[in-house]
């Protein structure tokens, strides 16, 4: 059982790890795309204060996540299906050049597993998953409505200015907003996964609660993500930074500002919600401040379609990967 456990967590932080340079394009896409830093250095931007969320938050998502499947129907052959799932199709969505949800995978992953292992629905804590669903809408249309109420007060504000001032200020803002949104990104994403871990460990016994958690597990998970963040994810930075709209760097700190508020607030609130539809809707709203037209809808509406089938997916993806562990592992 030691070295199953041990399997299930080398898995977790291999997830870990495919989320950051799956979701390297939420923290640098815009940065990016408005020439603000050079690739290489907008992703050791990133991956530093990815890691640096590590001191700023408290583990409120990450017992969220544990608490997805009631404790009883947890096994570790449950845990590792919903890692092998959700690691496939993050593969399967960065390969395509597609921002899905490593936060939804995930969940998805460990609820299909969950259901298939106690044979329905009862094994679910719906007042936990509930949130996640609700903000599969409300991150993206509440990063949207802030970052075109930002981007439009401040063009008022700046309405007069001269415009190589106005660029050369946000240039530098941009490295603000960006860094912020990072740390929203490490302190939401990379917490899931430490939840995944706790869940696994807490079907073991081996603590009481989340808050109980070893502290090497967290660093190891912060660790992870900003490895993967360093490598990054530039079929998808592509697609975020160029396909959805074309950002100028005020649009670009709207969009990271709008984005950074959602995912501290969500975080506060103990919510997982997904750091790609958040960013996604924030550079929509940023892009609507110049006309409806400029943003993309059709990449846009191929993007929702990926979201709305990523839990679906991943949970029947892990209820199959399960019936097979089975066979192996546990006759």
């Amino acid at each position: 059982m030691e070295t199953l456990l041990i399997v299930v967590i080398v898995l977790a932080l291999v997830f870990d790890f495919i989320n950051g340079f799956h979701d390297a394009a939420n923290s640098i896409a815009t940065v990016v795309s408005t020439k603000v830093l050079s690739p290489l250095t907008a992703v050791l931007w990133a991956a530093m204060f990815n890691f640096l969320a590590y001191w700023i938050f408290e583990l409120k998502v990450a017992d969220t996540v544990s608490k997805t499947v009631f404790s009883e129907y947890i096994t570790l052959v449950v845990v590792m299906a919903g890692l092998i799932s959700a690691i496939i199709w993050n593969l399967i969505t960065w390969w395509m050049g597609i921002p899905s949800s490593s936060s939804h995978t995930l969940i998805g992953g460990f609820a299909g597993a969950g259901v298939a292992h106690a044979g329905g629905f009862e094994a679910l804590q719906f007042a936990k998953i509930m949130p996640t669903i609700y903000f599969i809408v409300l991150a993206p249309v509440i990063g949207m409505l802030l970052s075109y109420i930002i981007a439009a007060i401040t063009m008022q504000i700046c309405r007069h200015s001269n415009p190589r001032k106005i660029d050369n200020s946000f240039r530098k803002l941009q490295l603000v907003s960006s860094a912020l949104y990072s740390l929203g990104h490490g302190g939401n994403d990379a917490q899931k996964v430490i939840g995944i871990i706790g869940a696994a460990m807490l079907s073991q016994g081996m603590i009481g609660d989340i808050h109980h958690i070893p502290q090497w597990v967290p660093l190891a998970c912060y660790s992870a993500i900003a490895a993967g963040t360093l490598i990054g994810g530039w079929r998808i930075v592509k697609t975020m930074g160029q396909k959805v709209t074309k950002l100028t760097p005020f649009e670009g700190f709207s969009a990271e500002t709008a984005g950074a508020i959602t995912l501290f607030v969500t975080q506060y609130f103990k919510i997982p919600v997904s750091t790609t539809h958040t960013i996604t809707g924030s550079i929509i709203g940023a892009g609507l401040t110049k006309r409806i037209s400029a943003v993309r809808w059709g990449v846009t509406i191929k993007l929702i379609w990926a979201w709305v089938l990523t839990i679906p997916i991943s949970g029947l993806l892990a209820a199959g990967i399960l019936r097979i562990l089975e066979l192996f592992l546990e006759h």
